[in-house]
């Protein structure tokens, strides 16, 4: 049998709760932690409108970053 897991958690840009995979979603180091904070999908949008505004090239999520992973993708 496989299962499947997600992750449900503030945002560091928002704080709104989002679900989410745990080894695919886009993070940040936090400066107060130095831990990986998970960012939401709003967030990223906004930060390419800045981002691209400044000649940069936008983040790009990873496929299936705002979805359930196998579990066979966690580490143990």
């Amino acid at each position: 049998m496989t299962g499947f897991a997600f992750v449900y958690s503030p945002c560091f840009g928002c704080s709104r709760l989002f679900c989410y995979s745990p080894t695919r979603v886009p993070s940040v180091r936090s400066p107060f932690s130095g831990e990986k904070e998970p960012i939401c999908l709003d967030c990223i949008n906004r930060v390419n409108l800045k981002r691209i505004a400044n000649g940069l090239k936008p983040i790009e999520p990873m496929p299936g970053a705002y979805e359930p992973v196998d579990e066979s993708e966690l580490s143990e």
